[in-house]
């Protein structure tokens, strides 16, 4: 019997079942809320031990009998094995050839289910083999729902963005403890709404069928179905699904006896507290607030009042968000609000927005914590799906993909038909414990980490580079199009295309490397113009600047060790 084996670079492609490391973000944009029309969903794949680097999987036909060996993505252990379909999609990271993508964030939930200890898929192997077995959003669901179903669910909850050129859906899963499969709950983003989750549970109550489910032909369908019922998933109408035990299960439990109209996903599953509203809902809180309108209502809540109004699971923004929009949302440090990390002495005197961990930490006896932000350090990869109706699917789906902090990476565009991945994104280029001089992961953290010491003047550089990058490229692609071009063309092309990016991208970044160096080197700063430092008709070079320190910044010195620094 042929086997596949789905083991190489695992932990390049999720986050690992750790604490530390769930902790990453999704954003979730619709067609009627973005200018061009596209769909669009984010990801930042956050952990200290993530590496950045770009999967692929190349579309496959399969014998009868052929299996696929599943290995879970954090531990590398050996799980089970499951028949091939006929034909498996072309995936490049989290989008497969058919313009759908998915993204996660992981919240763990009841401890009482004590995640991971049976057998079963993990959600990692779900999104990917979801992708190599489906062509949209509601495929997706469908095929998740079996497979949980058939093999079991082996984590705890997990978020999941899923779009495709049309629709945008979320999805919330949770293991059944002792139990084969999954309790769960999907729900299409009403268009011209955005979404987000960020490691909290976000779906409360939710639409649930009343009565025995008939198709009305001719007459529309109900909006809401059970897992008992999708096979009328494909049809348009319906907005709402979910697993048909997910409120049964939960009072077998004992985790819920109201009325199931009054029953909440995220409360029963993942009740609420200060870290899941404050380092996790935050995230959402913060995206929101910069693109709609009325959500100081909500800084309460994300500050970490659970008394005061919850977060809204979407917003109708008050104006249609480009794919450049997108990415600048996943740049995010609080700014503009009380939490914005800029501002506080923590960020020391140059308003370095990062905080090394511990998050969480105490002082004469008052706990404490750091925000935990959208733009963190440990970022090993993100990206912001763009999907395209209006084009053919191997170059209307773009996955602008970017390694390392999102607030200084590069969204590189990579076509989801594309075969060849660029070697600076590609598997094995280097690791977590390996440097290597063509990787885009170490080349962005050089920069990235040298930045940290004088942040606030260095960013600028930074954003300098990375804004004509982007948005030359958004022009681009906007006016891409390939004509009269066989598919096998088509890809030889858009292989071209991209790895040309990729080589300007890193070509621009070695530029930006040296220039940081030579211009910020011993806390001076020389003067420069338009990346090349300045000198005299005689070769030396210009006197550089020498700026102070903010004046609060001298008077902790002086607080602290005025006495010794004092000139007598």
């Amino acid at each position: 019997m042929k086997k596949s084996t789905l083991i190489t670079a695992l932990l390049a492609f999720v986050c690992l079942l750790t604490p530390s490391s769930e902790a990453c973000t999704n954003f979730l944009f619709t067609k009627g809320s973005t200018t061009d029309g596209s769909t669009m969903i984010t990801y930042a794949a956050d952990s200290h031990t993530r590496y950045g680097q770009l999967r692929h999987s190349p579309a496959s036909d399969h014998q009868p009998g052929e299996m696929l060996d599943i290995y879970d993505y954090g531990s590398l252990k050996y799980l089970l094995s499951i028949p091939q379909p006929a034909h498996t999609y072309n995936v490049v990271g989290f989008i497969n050839e058919h313009q759908l993508a998915i993204g996660e964030t992981t919240w763990g939930g009841r401890a009482e289910l004590e995640h991971g200890n049976k057998t079963g898929i993990d959600y990692g192997n779900l999104i990917y083999v979801t992708l190599m077995r489906a062509k949209n959003c509601r495929e997706a669901i469908k095929v998740m729902d079996e497979l949980t179903r058939t093999y079991g669910y082996c984590n705890g909850g997990e978020s999941f963005s899923l779009c495709d050129p049309n629709e945008v859906w979320i999805y919330e899963i949770i293991d059944k403890g002792d139990e084969q499969g999954a309790v769960w709950v999907a729900r299409r983003v009403p268009d011209g709404y955005v979404c987000g989750h960020a490691n909290q549970a976000r779906i409360t109550q939710f639409p649930q069928q009343v009565g025995k489910f008939k198709k009305a032909r001719g007459k529309g369908l109900h909006k809401v179905l059970t897992s008992d019922h999708l096979d009328y998933l494909d049809e348009p109408e319906v907005e709402c699904v979910y697993s048909a035990d997910v409120v049964s299960f939960a009072r077998k439990q004992g985790w819920f006896a109201g009325k199931d109209a009054d029953f909440s996903f995220a409360d029963t599953y993942n009740p609420l507290t200060f870290s899941g509203a404050r380092a996790c809902d935050a995230r959402v809180y913060a995206m929101f607030n910069r693109v709609a309108p009325d959500m100081k209502r909500y800084e309460a809540y994300a500050m970490g009042d659970l008394t005061a109004e919850r977060l809204p699971l979407w917003v109708l923004p008050d104006h249609k968000i480009s794919n450049l929009e997108v990415m600048s949302l996943m740049r995010d440090h609080f700014e503009g609000t009380p939490m914005d990390m800029t501002q506080d002495v923590g960020a020391g005197p140059f308003h370095c927005p990062y905080r090394w961990r511990p998050m969480d930490f105490e002082v004469d006896g008052k706990k404490y914590v750091h925000e935990r932000a959208t733009s963190t350090q440990q970022t090993g990869f993100s990206f912001v799906a763009q999907c395209r109706n209006w084009m053919p699917d191997k170059v209307g789906g773009i996955i602008w993909f970017g390694v390392d902090d999102t607030y200084s990476t590069c969204y590189c565009p990579m076509f989801c038909g594309i075969t060849e991945i660029p070697l600076c994104f590609r598997e094995g280029n280097g690791s977590m414990s390996q440097y290597s001089e063509t990787s885009a992961f170490w080349l962005f953290n050089r920069v990235s980490n040298f930045c940290y010491l004088r942040y606030d003047v260095m960013i600028k550089d930074v954003q300098k580079v990375q804004s004509l990058l982007e948005k030359n490229w958004s022009d681009k692609l906007s006016r891409f199009t390939i004509n009269n071009a066989t598919d096998v063309q088509t890809v030889s092309i858009i292989n071209s295309v991209c790895g040309a990016m990729a080589d300007e991208m890193m070509n621009s970044w070695k530029e930006l490397d040296i220039l940081l160096l030579t211009k910020y080197i011993d806390g001076n700063i020389k003067q420069e113009e338009n990346g090349r430092i300045l000198t005299t008709e005689t070769g030396v070079v210009k006197y550089p600047s020498q700026p102070k320190y903010p004046d609060w910044f001298y008077r902790a010195i002086v607080e602290d060790h005025g006495d010794i620094l004092q000139v007598k």
